[in-house]
């Protein structure tokens, strides 16, 4: 299939609109999209295997319709960095409880939307990488920061309170730490792991990288940007770490994907800590084992507001409050990819306010994980 840009839907709050097709077509595939949990699920993106489709859709461009409704809803396909398409990702608006929808692919240009994500490396200060959505913006740290007297090593987050994208206009403005409507960058990361970010634990200790050193973008927009980050090696005891990560943000998310796989030379595997750099001020925090859930609800700063921190990971070994952070300690395999989430939600955007939401926004954000919308295609 020949690789194409999509422009797929008009935005909407709070992700996505859609628009009626009159026209009857007879689809070249159906997908029956099932919700199997007791609560409702909105503005999720459904990944499907394109391998399950290419026997049926070989054009080049096509639409997805509700069957019912007739209403066409945005799509993407995923490349992951190569020339043929891995995954279909649709935007699932809204499935009840126990709910199936139907879905059928037709022939013809799908309709044209503003794209809910973006990733790019910044080379202009000083070799940040920063990428957003409709709700909630990220940086990591460059090379070239290494040596400035203000250099930072974590994840990075920014307040936003608009669905727009800003990163392009903010860095150009320059003046990103004043809130002028639209939010602004007050998270404090320092030489920490940040809003989630993830390290060896070794001797209880962190051994931090460097600054990420090379970047790829595998995919960007619209409802889905994915990049790599590569880290130059470091020692870890008797160990040699080399670090790649591959991050991914949907569209309506307030988490990132984030994807760590070590290179490890002296050993078959090590421990690592996922942590959430914690303030000096007692605020509200939520330290669950059991299923892999860190949130904090930050200290609120003056004339700033509150920042939501968020960490899900899977059956990590211990969760603790230790080296200055909340952290999540897992095993990592030499060679084998590990996957967690974070990210985090500010209350002067209006969505989530509380740490209660905070908190309830991470519990049933693991519980789409751990049971995710199932596909059926026929």
């Amino acid at each position: 299939m020949k690789r194409i840009t999509q422009h797929i839907l008009f935005c909407i709050g709070p992700i996505f609109s859609a628009i009626t097709v009159t026209a009857q077509q007879k689809p070249l595939a159906r997908l029956q999209i099932s919700n199997p949990t007791s609560m409702t699920r909105e503005n999720e993106i459904v990944e499907i295997e394109f391998s399950r489709l290419e026997a049926k859709v070989q054009q080049a461009s096509f639409k997805v319709i509700e069957t019912a409704s007739k209403m066409e809803v945005p799509y993407q396909l995923e490349y992951k960095g190569g020339d043929k398409p891995v995954n279909l990702l649709v935007a699932v608006n809204k499935l009840l409880p126990k709910q199936t929808l139907n879905y059928d692919i037709v022939a013809g240009q799908a309709a044209r939307t503003v794209s809910k994500t973006y990733a790019r490396y910044v080379p202009e200060r000083k070799d940040d990488f920063a990428w957003e959505n409709d709700l909630i913006a990220f940086r990591m740290y460059g090379k070239a920061l290494e040596t400035a007297s203000d250099n930072a090593t974590g994840t990075d987050i920014w307040s936003k309170r608009t669905d727009k994208l800003v990163l392009d206009a903010w860095y150009k403005g320059n003046d990103y730490h004043t809130d002028k409507g639209e939010g602004m960058d007050y998270y404090q990361v320092g030489i920490t792991l940040g809003a989630g970010d993830i390290a060896p634990y070794y001797k209880d200790s962190i051994i931090l990288s460097k600054n990420y050193h090379h970047f790829k973008v595998l995919d960007n927009g619209p409802l889905r940007s994915t990049f790599q980050l590569g880290y130059d090696p470091w020692k870890v005891g008797d160990m040699d770490i080399l670090a790649t990560k591959t991050i991914s943000l949907d569209a309506g998310s307030q988490l990132n994907r984030v994807e760590v796989k070590y290179n490890i030379a002296g050993a078959e595997e090590a421990d690592v800590v996922a942590g959430i750099v914690k303030r000096p001020q007692e605020s509200p925090v939520i330290l669950d084992q059991k299923n892999g859930i860190i949130g904090y609800w930050e200290p609120e700063v003056k004339d700033k507001g509150i920042m939501g921190i968020g960490l899900l990971t899977s059956k990590p070994k211990e969760v603790k409050a230790a080296n200055g952070h909340y952290l999540s300690r897992l095993t990592i395999k030499n060679n084998t990819p590990l996957v967690y989430y974070n990210g985090g939600a500010w209350n002067r955007a209006g969505k989530i306010t509380t740490a209660d939401e905070w908190f309830t926004y991470l519990r049933n954000y693991k519980n789409k994980i751990d049971k995710p919308l199932e596909v059926k295609v026929k």
